[in-house]
């Protein structure tokens, strides 16, 4: 599963971010907008927070070493629990009341310094454009709580070095913490694909023993003439059983999923490692580059060539 999901995070150009480390004091609120291509995260390395976010009634509390991942980057408020969410402030104001400059600490709040919040937060990017349905599909946030005993205590381990390096005055410190973050990610993601929260949704066939071999042995070689009964020989399975359980545990054809990871391969080549429209169509198990280029338009909405051209634009902008 871990190898599967590396390929997937690799492909979509993950990348960790840390904003900063915390130290609220009671009473304290914080508006955290909305922003695309992104999953935030925060990790209470000290005291608790309580977690609203847009969209979901219920809030959670994030107690001392808990991690929350909120997928799709949506607008949240972070808080004490003595805090209306009306009055916690936007983001941008609490960093310019505090005067943080982007190192250090950044300390915010009243007077009650007796349940101080130390928090980690920060949030990892995708490339524009790609897209995978396990990350589609994933809940508004995902709250990891002992994680000591679940995961193993590596995993608390890393928390507690990330906790202890970001923000830190050593050397490397926060690069040490930002790579170790984006290993939590995939740690986390991949605890809640085989978690019982994922039983009942189309996250399930990600962890099927019988779906998962087909599905490592298509990203191993994305570009091998794949057909249903050839994934089905992966999985142990008849080739309709194979179709029925695929659709039913994924909800998409196995050949919809094939057309559209080797869409994002080629995105990825494209934009990424600026390659041609010819290698991206070879690398992607296309032997006809018009073929190729027909299905990249009808799933992107773009030629590849005009995918390709507007990346170097904006490349050459980020350069000047």
């Amino acid at each position: 599963m871990l190898d599967l999901l590396s390929d997937i995070l690799t492909r979509l150009s993950l990348r960790g971010v840390l904003y900063f480390r915390t130290n609220f004091s009671a009473p304290w609120g914080v508006r955290v907008p909305a922003f695309s291509n992104v999953a935030r995260f925060h990790y209470a390395h000290r005291g608790e927070t309580a977690v609203r976010v847009a969209g979901c009634r219920e809030h959670l509390i994030l107690a001392q070493g808990d991690l929350v991942i909120i997928p799709h980057g949506a607008a949240h408020i972070l808080s004490c629990r003595e805090t209306d969410p009306d009055d916690a402030l936007p983001l941008e104001d609490v960093l310019e009341r505090a005067g943080y400059e982007g190192r250090g600490a950044l300390v915010f709040g009243g007077e009650d310094h007796s349940r101080n919040s130390e928090l980690i937060c920060g949030h990892f990017s995708f490339a524009p454009g790609s897209r995978h349905l396990l990350f589609e599909r994933l809940p508004p946030f995902i709250h990891i709580r002992n994680y000591g005993e679940d995961a193993g205590p590596w995993l608390e381990a890393s928390l507690r070095i990330i906790g202890a390096e970001a923000g830190g005055a050593r050397l490397g410190g926060d690069l040490i913490a930002l790579r170790m973050s984006e290993v939590i990610f995939a740690q986390a993601i991949r605890s809640y694909i085989e978690g019982a929260d994922s039983v009942n949704s189309h996250l399930a066939g990600f962890a099927d023993p019988h779906l998962a071999p087909a599905l490592a042995a298509f990203h191993h070689r994305p570009a091998a003439p794949w057909s249903v009964a050839t994934l089905a020989r992966e999985a142990g399975l008849s080739r309709t059983g194979f179709a029925h359980r695929f659709t039913e545990k994924l909800g998409i054809t196995p050949m919809c999923y094939v057309t559209s990871w080797r869409m994002q391969i080629a995105r990825e080549a494209l934009v990424q490692r600026r390659l041609s429209v010819a290698e991206a169509a070879e690398i992607s198990g296309y032997a006809s580059e018009s073929a190729f280029s027909r299905v990249f338009k009808k799933e992107t909405g773009q030629s590849p060539a005009a995918c390709r051209q507007g990346a170097g634009g904006i490349q050459a902008e980020r350069t000047a």
